[in-house]
C-alpha cells in the first residue's frame, strides 16, 4: 500500500509513525538506546500533550499521507498507561488518514504488571506486540540486567498471544559463555513458543555502556568470531526448518508475518520520528529531510512546550546520502533491492562490473525481476559488500 504525497522513488514503501517513549524501569548494561530511568515517576499527561504538539508539527510537513504503520518504541512503552497509548494513537488519527489495515506495534517488557495491561493496549488500538524477552535462561537474564525471569517471560508470551493476533519477541545470542549447543536448545524452545515472528540479535558491545567497560577490563568475554559465526549459522538453520526463515539479517517470520513497520525502514520509506531522541525521514517539496529530536526527555519536553516541536537537527539529504541509505537498508533484506530505484535516487546506476564480481564471489545474487540481494554467504559480511557496491 502506498501513501499519498510527493512523488519519490520509494513512495510505495509506505508512511509510518515512530513514537519514542524514553523511560525504563532500569537501564540494561548492554543498551545504548535513548532510555532513561526516572525514580520519581513520569508526568504522563504532560508528555502526552507534548507528543500531540510534535505530531501536529510533523503532520503540517506531511499533508495528505496515509499512515500504514505505527510503532511505539523505547525505552519501555509498556510502562505507559493504556489511556496514554490511546491518546497517542488518537492524535495520529486526528492529523493523518490511517489505513484500515495499519500495523500498530507496541514494545513491551514481560513483567507481570505490564503484561496485565495488554487488553487495555488492544482496546486503545494496538494490534501487535513485540516482547523484549532477550533470553530463556535465568542466569543470562541476570547478566543482561533484565528485571524478569524465564517463567515471567513465558507467561508474558502466552498472555500476549491470547490478547493479540500478531506477536513477536526478541532474543540476544552470542552471550558470554554461550555455545552453539546451548543456543540450539534455547532457540528450539523459543521457536516452539513463537507464533509468527522472532527478532534474534547478536550481542554487540556498544561504546559508553557498562558492558563496554567490563569488556575492556577483561571482565566480560563474549564468543569469538568463529563461535559467533557458528551461532549465526545455527540461527539461520533452526529458524528456516521451523518455517520462520530470515527476511532480514536479524528478523525471522512466517511468510506474510513480517514486521510491516521494519519493512518500511528497510525499503527506505517515509516516517515521522516523534518523541525524545527520535529520528525521521520525511519527503518534502524541498527534498528528503532527515530529522532528529532532542535526546533528553526533560529538555525535549521544554523545547516542545516552547516551540511546538523538539527537533534539533534537520538535514536535506543529498542524492548520494539517499542512495547510500537505501543500499545499506535494502541489502539487509532477503528480497534485496531494485537497482533501478538506486539509480533514481543516486542519479547514476550501480557499477555492473562490481555487481558481476560480487556475484562471481558468491556474495551477491540476482533475483527474478532484476533485483539483487546478498547471499547467505554475503549477509554476514554485509558492511564490506555495501562498501564495495557503493564505491
Amino acid at each position: 500500500m502506498s501513501s499519498t504525497g510527493p512523488d519519490h522513488p520509494t513512495r510505495d514503501a509506505g508512511f509510518g509513525i515512530y513514537l519514542h517513549w524514553p523511560f525504563c524501569a532500569a537501564k540494561c548494561p548492554y543498551c545504548d538506546f535513548n532510555s532513561h530511568v526516572r525514580r520519581a515517576g513520569v508526568d504522563e499527561p504532560r508528555f502526552l500533550a507534548a507528543f500531540r504538539a510534535e505530531i501536529a508539527h510533523n503532520a503540517a510537513r506531511t499533508p495528505g499521507r496515509t499512515v500504514t504503520s505505527i510503532f511505539l518504541g523505547g525505552g519501555t512503552p509498556s510502562l505507559m498507561q493504556p489511556a496514554t497509548v490511546a491518546g497517542l494513537l488518537d492524535a495520529v488519527a486526528a492529523h493523518w488518514a490511517v489505513a484500515p489495515d495499519a500495523e500498530v506495534t507496541l514494545e513491551a517488557n514481560p513483567s507481570s504488571v505490564e503484561a496485565g495491561r495488554f487488553h487495555g493496549y488492544r482496546a486503545a488500538g494496538v494490534n501487535r506486540v513485540s516482547l523484549g524477552i532477550q533470553a530463556l535462561d535465568d542466569a543470562s537474564l541476570r547478566t543482561l540486567g533484565r528485571l524478569h525471569d524465564t517463567a515471567q517471560a513465558l507467561d508474558a508470551i502466552a498472555l500476549a498471544q491470547s490478547a493479540f493476533a500478531r506477536t513477536s519477541f526478541d532474543l540476544i545470542y552470542a552471550r558470554p559463555g554461550q555455545t552453539p549447543a546451548l543456543w540450539r536448545a534455547e532457540l528450539a524452545e523459543a521457536l516452539a513458543r513463537a507464533a509468527e515472528h522472532l527478532s534474534l540479535y547478536q550481542l554487540t558491545i556498544e561504546p559508553g555502556t557498562p558492558f563496554h567497560g567490563l569488556a575492556a577490563a577483561g571482565k566480560l568475554v563474549t564468543p569469538d568470531d568463529e563461535v559467533g559465526r557458528a551461532l549465526y549459522d545455527v540461527t539461520q538453520d533452526l529458524c528456516a526448518r521451523a518455517g520462520l526463515p530470515a527476511y532480514e539479517i536479524s528478523n525471522h517470520a512466517r511468510p506474510g508475518a513480517e514486521s510491516r513497520h521494519n519493512l518500511l525502514y528497510w525499503r527506505y520509506g517515509e516516517y515521522a520520528g516523534i518523541g525524545p531522541g527520535a529520528h525521521g525521514r520525511l519527503v518534502t517539496p524541498g527534498g528528503r529531510l532527515g530529522t532528529v529530536t532532542e535526546r533528553s526527555p526533560e529538555a525535549w519536553l521544554a523545547r516542545v512546550e516552547a516551540e511546538g516541536h523538539g527537533i534539533v537537527e534537520t538535514e536535506i539529504l543529498t542524492a548520494a546520502d539517499q542512495a547510500d541509505e537505501f543500499l545499506v537498508m535494502g541489502l539487509r533484506l532477503r528480497e534485496g533491492i531494485d537497482p533501478d530505484t538506486y539509480a533514481a535516487l543516486k542519479g547514476r546506476p550501480l557499477n555492473g562490473n562490481r555487481i558481476g564480481m560480487l556475484i562471481g564471489d558468491g556474495l551477491l545474487e540476482r533475483l527474478p525481476g532484476g533485483r539483487i540481494a546478498a547471499t547467505a554467504r554475503g549477509a554476514p559480511v554485509l558492511n564490506a559488500l555495501v562498501a564495495e557496491l557503493a564505491a
